[in-house]
């Protein structure tokens, strides 16, 4: 198992940074490339691999990325991109999605595709596809295929892969660690996947493409400190009782639905932004008392924001 590598264009003078990240993408995946207009591009980025999960956490300006197709070399492979911040359209053999804050899709790495972003966060992970198909008979209908992240297994599974980054390395404290995170990553991405096929039991079609738009509403504006049910009804033109029932049907409340999320998203920037005060980050992410974050995150996690970045 490799430690976590962080890259960054900070110190890369503003000429030479999409060279220099273009360099960086095309020797993590082969055969990635990356343009963008002018010469504002910004990027940083974490990579990490525990066992054959290649994983990549990029967040950078508005750019297009693509991949010309890596050969197979004896094990195929599906590469997954997952939408954190910002939104992304995908293009591979004239299949075209649009993935929102808490989507994802599945590709093969094999053949060419190209995703426009715009400013952004990501979870790339790129494994071999037997131990997923294993799980996922029916894998090939499911690939290039939007999927929402919106489902419990489609959060449960989102959540796991942010407690990693968070997590670290810990090999060295359990020699069966390794072993046993690609094991439940397998299983929660196939849970994943499976939630992402149908409306959840019971629900209508249109409480269903609601609650979607939803939880994407709230991942993009879980720094407006004005989110919460009267803005989510205006935006989805509804009432705010529909508002309050979707989210009933999902087993929470919209209040307590974004503190959580906002609370998630802290805990993440705690660790992968320690330059950033926690002052900044509870106010990034729309709380306007520090203090108030502070009892928040607490109770939530059991330890203070500045002993939970301590402890890791």
């Amino acid at each position: 198992m490799g430690t976590i590598e962080k890259f960054a264009t900070t110190r890369i003078a503003p000429r030479q940074r999409l060279r220099y990240w273009n360099d960086l993408v095309d020797r993590i995946y082969t055969g990635t490339w990356v343009n963008t207009q002018g010469e504002e591009f910004r990027g940083e980025m974490w990579r990490w691999d525990i066992g054959d999960l290649a994983m990549i956490r990029p967040r950078s300006t508005q750019s297009t990325v693509g991949r010309r197709g890596a050969a197979a070399g004896g094990e195929e492979r599906v590469i997954l991109h997952l939408q954190c911040r910002g939104s992304s359209r995908h293009t591979q053999n004239g299949d075209e999605c649009v993935l929102q804050p808490g989507d994802f899709v599945l590709s093969s790495p094999h053949q060419p595709y190209t995703i426009d972003l715009r400013e952004h966060e990501l979870l790339v992970v790129e494994f071999p596809r037997a131990p997923l198909a294993e799980r996922i008979p029916k894998l090939d209908d499911m690939l290039r295929r939007h999927m929402t992240g919106g489902t419990p297994g489609g959060r449960v599974f989102h959540d796991f892969l942010l407690s990693l980054w968070q997590l670290g390395d810990q090999s060295e404290l359990d020699p069966e660690w390794e072993s046993g995170v690609t094991t439940v990553f397998y299983d929660l991405f196939a849970l994943a996947m499976r939630g992402a096929r149908h409306a959840p039991r019971g629900a209508h079609a249109g409480d269903h493409a609601l609650s979607e738009r939803m939880v994407s509403l709230v991942e993009a504006s879980l720094g407006d400190p004005a989110l919460g049910s009267a803005m989510l009804a205006t935006s989805c033109n509804t009432s705010i009782r529909t508002i309050q029932n979707v989210f009933a049907a999902m087993g929470t409340t919209p209040t307590a639905y974004i503190l959580e999320r906002r609370l998630r998203r802290a805990a993440d920037r705690l660790i992968l932004a320690p330059d950033t005060s926690i002052t900044d980050i509870a106010f990034d992410l729309g709380f306007n008392d520090s203090a108030y974050f502070t009892r928040c995150f607490r109770r939530h996690f059991g330890a203070a924001p500045r002993d939970w970045r301590a402890a890791r």
